[in-house]
């Protein structure tokens, strides 16, 4: 099925990709982001994959939204040529992980969501774009972060508005290398947040990297990109069980011990 109509073509943001992220797409990636586009267009009237299907929108907080989280990494052309292992974790509809992979082809992503369904169109959607390097997860990250095969195998972790800072550190670092790097995408920062966030990740091995306050380039919509390093091992009783880093945040925690 092609929807290829004015309502469903991407816009050419060539001069603000560069200007923003100091990169822009290929015509072959361009092409993978619009039959991306339209995919979930499509996926949508079964699965409620997003609400934002306006191409403006999509492009912004979709696309560039994704891959403003790896700006460090596209600034920097020499660490495109690595081979890396990337997790998105929480992945829904693919949003950063589709994006990345399109974008460092060297990079093998791992998208991990405990939907089937989600993981169902997922793979259909890599088929579809004749995408490589990425592969797909259906299980909770609670539950692979405790597997042999999983911890501490990737370079870096991506979450994107999947829990709380503090629960998406538990999330993560179990899952890095040491060095590795966990960006937790967000919209509001709270002060708690901020003010929880460094004790619990030296609990979990790891430490604050960067805090990056920044602006979307259409809406001028307010976004928080929080670096996490991992720097030591993680305590072997991380990530909890299913279910209770949400239920007891380790904010909570860590004054108990």
């Amino acid at each position: 099925m092609n929807i290829h109509n004015n309502r469903h073509i991407l816009p050419e943001m060539d001069s603000v990709w560069q200007e923003t992220l100091n990169w822009q797409p290929t015509a072959q990636q361009k092409q993978q982001f619009q039959k991306l586009y339209e995919l979930i267009i499509i996926g949508n009237k079964k699965l409620n994959l997003t609400r934002i299907t306006n191409p403006e929108e999509f492009w912004e907080k979709h696309l560039w939204d994704s891959l403003r989280g790896i700006k460090f990494i596209l600034e920097n052309q020499i660490s495109w040529q690595e081979e890396k292992k990337v997790i998105d974790i929480g992945t829904g509809a693919g949003f950063p992980g589709l994006p990345v992979a399109i974008t460092l082809p060297k990079y093998v992503v791992t998208l991990l969501d405990s939907t089937r369904k989600k993981i169902n169109f997922l793979q259909t959607t890599l088929a579809d774009l004749k995408i490589k390097n990425a592969l797909t997860i259906t299980n909770r990250v609670e539950q692979i972060g405790r597997l042999f095969q999983y911890r501490e195998i990737y370079d870096i972790a991506l979450l994107r508005a999947v829990a709380p800072t503090v629960v998406c550190a538990e999330y993560a670092l179990p899952l890095l290398k040491i060095g590795g790097i966990a960006i937790l995408y967000r919209g509001n920062f709270t002060t708690d947040e901020k003010a929880n966030l460094p004790e619990v990740v030296k609990i979990l091995g790891g430490k604050i990297e960067t805090i990056e306050e920044l602006k979307t380039p259409l809406s001028d919509s307010i976004r928080n990109c929080i670096s996490l390093r991992k720097v030591g091992k993680t305590p072997i009783n991380y990530p909890r069980p299913v279910g209770v880093p949400t239920q007891k945040p380790l904010k909570n925690l860590h004054n108990m011990k």
